[in-house]
């Protein structure tokens, strides 16, 4: 968990140390638009889905179809948001935090499993 206003690419390196294994595709937002992800990326063998910043002289390609998929990552936050304690984080702790989000996350899979 970081800060809120530490940008998230800063911590790139503690995610990929907590993996058990390197993914083979990364989705991810232009935060992450930095040579030295795509190439820690590559040398994983993983497939950076990185848009590019517009202010970048070389513009990698990405594949639609497969980056529409972060838009559902994208929504489930956004509902997950909806929980005001999560949303404004008036916990003063990381795991009480944490805990409060993966609750509200429960409670969101139990209303998406009871509708289908």
């Amino acid at each position: 968990m970081t800060a809120g206003q530490e940008a998230d690419c800063s911590n790139y390196d503690a995610l990929m140390e907590a993996r058990d294994s390197d993914p083979s595709i990364m989705l991810a937002d232009k935060g992450y638009d930095s040579d030295p992800i795509r190439q820690d990326l590559r040398d994983r063998g993983a497939v950076p889905e990185i848009p590019t910043k517009r202010n970048r002289h070389v513009q990698h390609s990405v594949s639609r179809p497969l980056y529409a998929l972060r838009s559902r990552i994208e929504c489930f936050i956004n509902r997950l948001k909806n929980s005001r304690r999560v949303a404004t984080r008036y916990d003063q702790t990381a795991d009480s935090f944490l805990g409060f989000a993966a609750l509200s996350s429960i409670r969101l899979w139990i209303r998406f499993v009871r509708a289908t």
